[in-house]
């Protein structure tokens, strides 16, 4: 018994050690967030984005829609993207070889007429058997092509696009009218280094669509996306914010992400082999810039807002957890050498190790600390006292975290206007560490085996299409 008492408490201070550091590094983020978000949006009345909108010079953007099986909501997205506020723009939409009706519907809604687009070589994808153009918009292209999963669609949209930058979305997704004037700033105040940007995410369930654009926000009434809600805040307001601060942004949604066409096409385009080929992408492009010594930006900004739709069922959020996880793992696996290579910088030396260590292997450790935390009271090793103060510590910097992520953007955005959502969402802050942290956890154990056994695929995910994500009272 004396030995299983050391071994315990050895491991004990290694976990201990562990989630000291992990929240001492969500602290700092919180903090960077705070500074970094505040002195942003007193600077945005003086951006140059207002000034761009009338500049010749203002670059123009390919806006790229791998579409597979989208029929439900992809009339609702172009229709959003064809009233973007942008000086200079297309809209590319790639069908992967969609077996229901989406090329159908988008002929009807925007009456396509057969027509040559030219194709560079830049990139090897799956063929492209036709192209459209619409009549009533000339600026709106459809590719019909062989199906080759989501990358190989965006990198069609990448070889046919006619402008310097491309910008990669969803195509269940809607982005705000002057999104993409915003999620260009970066570029627009320093076109010379900044080769990739991206926007915030948000969750459009409960909300009302109206022609493609969210008109009133409302808390969605399904518990699992609301507790996506607080994720998703945590994950852009805190984590994406502290990371651009030290160029070492790893994830840009592929929800919503502009890019340098030439970058994208210098890499190879985005990787046909990985789920998660939006993070492998950006990871690509931090290791071929430090290769060579040249500088660059890769950001994040906080006020271009996309919409989607998240899952409201367990099954369909597992399917989901699970490849955002095997698709950080394959990422991580393939770009090992710069783990903790001081040739890459903060990008090698901080951002990769910490995924490494706290998102990947994260999941395993909380597991594992918390089957700890039972043994060593089991066997007495761990007093009444001490164990309910550990699992009390262990929630409220859960909680915290969250609420931190929520005050955030209540005092900076305020985009949930109603007194009854923003308590709502207090409360849920404290729910979700009571079964939901857990159940995700256990998911992204599950997509290890996964990964082991080499499992690849995107799965599938039930849809009501975003244009019917309707409010119900609440």
């Amino acid at each position: 018994m004396n030995v299983l008492n050391e071994l315990l408490t050895v491991v004990g201070v290694i976990t201990i050690s562990y989630f000291a550091i992990l929240n001492g590094l969500y602290l700092v983020f919180t903090a960077i967030a705070w500074r970094s978000l505040g002195r942003h949006l007193r600077g945005r009345a003086y951006s140059a984005a207002e000034e761009a909108f009338d500049s010749p010079f203002t670059p123009g953007i390919t806006v790229i829609l791998p579409a597979f099986n989208e029929a439900a909501g992809i009339v609702q997205s172009v229709h959003s993207l064809l009233a973007l506020r942008y000086p200079r723009y297309e809209v590319v939409v790639v069908n992967d070889g969609s077996t229901d009706d989406t090329v159908a519907r988008l002929t009807d809604a925007f009456e396509l007429v057969g027509a040559h687009r030219a194709i560079r070589p830049s990139i090897t994808t799956q063929p492209v058997a036709s192209s459209f153009v619409s009549r009533r918009n000339p600026n709106l292209w459809v590719l019909d092509k062989a199906n080759g999963g989501k990358a190989d669609a965006l990198n069609a949209g990448v070889a046919a696009a006619q402008h310097p930058y491309v910008c990669a979305l969803d195509a269940d997704a809607l982005i705000e009218t002057d999104a993409l004037l915003r999620v260009a700033e970066p570029i627009l105040d320093d076109p010379v280094h900044v080769v990739a940007t991206g926007g915030i995410v948000r969750i459009a369930n409960g909300s009302t669509i109206d022609h493609g654009r969210v008109t009133s926000v409302r808390l969605p009434s399904n518990p699992l996306a609301v507790l996506q809600v607080l994720e998703y805040f945590r994950a852009f307001l805190i984590g994406r914010v502290g990371w651009t601060r030290m160029n070492a942004l790893l994830i840009i949604s592929g929800a919503f992400g502009l890019f340098q066409r030439e970058a994208v096409e210098e890499v190879g385009g985005f990787a046909t082999d990985t789920v998660g080929e939006d993070m492998e992408l950006v990871v690509r492009l931090h290791r071929h810039f430090r290769a060579r010594g040249l500088p660059y930006r890769i950001e994040f900004v906080a006020d271009p807002v996309c919409w989607t739709e998240v899952p409201e069922d367990i099954a369909s959020l597992s399917r989901q957890r699970r490849r955002w996880h095997r698709g950080l793992g394959q990422t991580l696996w393939r770009h090992r050498r710069a783990v903790g290579n001081p040739r890459y910088g903060a990008f090698g030396l901080v951002a990769l190790p910490y995924f490494v260590l706290f998102e990947f292997l994260g999941p395993v450790v909380e597991t594992f600390g918390a089957a700890l935390t039972v043994v060593a009271f089991a066997v007495g090793d761990l007093s009444l006292r001490s164990f309910v103060g550990f699992l009390l510590l262990a929630f409220l910097v859960g909680i915290v975290l969250s609420i931190a992520a929520l005050a955030l953007e209540e005092f900076n955005f305020r985009r949930h206007p109603r007194t009854r959502d923003v308590v709502a969402m207090v409360l849920y802050s404290v729910l979700e560490n009571f079964g939901y942290r857990q159940l995700n956890d256990t998911w992204r154990v599950v997509a290890l085996v996964d990964l082991a056994r080499r499992k690849q695929g995107w799965g599938t995910q039930r849809r009501r299409g975003i244009g019917n994500l309707a409010p119900r009272e609440r």
